[in-house]
């Protein structure tokens, strides 16, 4: 994490002139790029909107844009099921997980019954198989376990009539005992209580309230006496002598399902002699097809590969980025279900406007700052900028051509998660002596770049020459000197004249982006030149966010 210190000394005068242009601008209800308005008159205002004075000083010339963390080396766990399968169950995203934890369940009840029915077919061909050789065998030994279960169930409900009578029995006539004692010893206690509230209350120390809720107090513990005498009276009367009864007679019928066993053992042998109709070969199919449909079965289970925070993966789609899975999200073979970063740093991905992305270069260092982190800005350096539009965000908007670009985090916290909304701004140049206005004091009338200058006799059109911008300041190369006093809005009677359709004429700033209200330019977004970007463009380089004054941030709130 570092601040950028040639940021520092630019970004207290454009908070300041940002204030002024927002507010100024306030004044037409157009929002604020009123500087490159055609055909504004005085008719349109009542007053025209002061400016600051051309100052000269640094100018850092940057591009800002919206992106997310995102990790820079991560393990991808896919769906292996074959077909369609449903989301049961997912760990919620962002959770931390150890190699081997469970991330989701997958829904296997179609290949569950397939398993069960697969079952049968190989005891089935088990079956078949050892008839010959092993039904008497295998028949004796099921009687013998059916007999000595119902043996083990006779002996057990012998056990559980002396438990009850030696054991739970006590054990709940003590307890029965020890609740009347301890609501005894609580009666007294509260009476006593009730007693010398009682004199303080007709000494005036205490409230009526206070000495009412003594009183209900004493009450209550002579309920509670009450309540665990009765207890007592039931449990002697009335449950140990139903549960002795039922037990006596769970023994009994246990004694009569061991003799329904013994005869049933003889009737089973030749039931079992006649069920099995499969061959050896049919055995190995069978199985063959068994351990496929469990290896399937198992793969329901998605378990973390690695130790990591679980991200939720995006489906990439024509219409960008889609929904993350949920439970309930129906998905295929081979799809990605979630990453787990490993360590190894973060990387902000951002998507950059064709009109910005001959100045971005890798190997360009960057100021980042992460919503989530307020109060900090951390540094990176431009890794890679796509060769290719992102073919995806074309069918959103076909007008539109953004760039994948890709931040290295120069230092990564662990405040810092995957899929964090961040603001990074990427350092393209910074100039460190020259004279600037702000935008919205640079007009284009015709061929001309025009600026309105405050003098004693009144405002004074002056034709510049400016150079490079930052969407808030503008390098003026001639036409100002240094102190002069610049108007935001043209003067009262002054026309513009109309653009030339040619393109922007000498000496116009060079933009980085759009700047939202710009009426006097075309709609085609498509232009290299980013001088006819429409408003509210998700582009956010230095003047793309259609907030001009704000920082690129629709919230106005500007550099930081």
């Amino acid at each position: 994490m570092a601040n950028n210190n040639s940021l520092a000394r630019f970004i207290l005068p454009t908070l300041i002139i940002s204030g002024i242009a927002v507010g100024g601008l306030g004044v037409f209800g157009i929002g604020p790029a009123a500087g490159w308005l055609i055909g504004l008159t005085s008719d349109d205002s009542d007053d025209t909107l002061p400016g600051p004075q051309v100052k000269r000083g640094p100018l850092v010339i940057s591009v800002i844009q919206r992106g997310n963390l995102s990790a820079r080396n991560s393990d991808i766990v896919r769906n292996e099921l074959e077909g369609r399968t449903t989301i049961l169950t997912l760990v919620p995203e962002g959770s931390r997980v150890q190699a081997g934890d469970v991330i989701a369940e997958l829904d296997v009840s179609s290949t569950e019954d397939r398993r069960v029915q697969q079952e049968i077919a190989v005891q089935n061909a088990e079956a078949a198989w050892v008839k010959a050789q092993q039904e008497l065998e295998i028949q004796e030994s099921q009687n013998f376990s059916d007999l000595e279960r119902a043996k083990r169930n006779l002996r057990f409900a012998e056990d559980d009539l002396g438990k009850y009578l030696n054991g739970d029995y006590p054990q709940d006539l003590a307890s029965a005992n020890e609740a009347i004692a301890l609501a005894k010893e609580e009666l007294q206690q509260a009476q006593d209580t009730l007693k010398y509230s009682e004199g303080l209350y007709e000494e005036g120390f205490l409230t009526r309230t206070e000495y009412e809720r003594d009183r209900l107090a004493a009450q209550r513990r002579e309920i509670e006496l009450d309540k665990a005498n009765r207890a007592l009276v039931l449990l002697n009367d009335y449950d140990r002598p139903r549960k002795e009864e039922t037990f006596l007679a769970d023994i009994e019928e246990t004694k009569r399902e061991l003799d329904r066993v013994g005869l049933q053992a003889t009737a089973r042998l030749v039931d079992y002699q006649a069920n099995v109709k499969s061959s050896l070969a049919r055995l190995e199919l069978e199985r063959s097809n068994l351990n496929k449909i469990v290896d399937q079965l198992s793969k329901a289970t998605v378990r973390a590969p690695v130790d990591g925070l679980v991200v939720y993966a995006r489906e990439r789609s024509r219409w960008g980025s889609g929904d993350p899975i949920a439970e309930g999200t129906e998905v295929r073979e081979r799809q990605e279900l979630v990453t787990i970063p490993r360590e190894g740093g973060m990387i902000v991905e951002a998507s950059l406007h064709e009109s910005v992305i001959k100045k971005v270069q890798a190997g360009q260092k960057a100021s980042i700052r992460v919503d989530a982190i307020p109060g900090q800005t951390f540094t990176g350096t431009v890794d890679f900028v796509s060769l290719l539009p992102d073919s995806t965000n074309f069918w959103a908007n076909p007008n539109q051509r953004l760039f994948e670009t890709r931040i290295l985090v120069d230092e990564a916290t662990i405040e810092m998660r995957p899929g964090m909304s961040c603001e990074v701004e990427i350092l393209v140049d910074s100039m460190i002596d020259v004279l600037q206005v702000p935008v919205q004091a640079v007009f284009r009338s015709g061929s001309r770049t025009v600026c309105f200058v405050d003098t004693q006799s009144g405002p004074e059109e002056v034709e510049v020459e400016t150079g490079r911008d930052n969407d808030r300041w503008v390098e003026v190369k001639s036409g100002l000197t240094d102190g002069q006093t610049v108007l935001l809005s043209p003067p009262a009677g002054f026309k513009l004249e109309p653009p030339i359709a040619a393109g922007p004429p000498q000496g116009m700033p060079e933009s980085t982006g759009n700047r939202s209200g710009d009426l006097s330019r075309p709609s085609n977004t498509s232009d290299p030149s980013n001088l006819n970007r429409t408003p509210g463009s998700d582009q956010k380089s230095t003047g793309s966010s259609g907030y001009p004054g704000s920082g690129g941030r629709p919230d106005g709130g500007g550099k930081k």
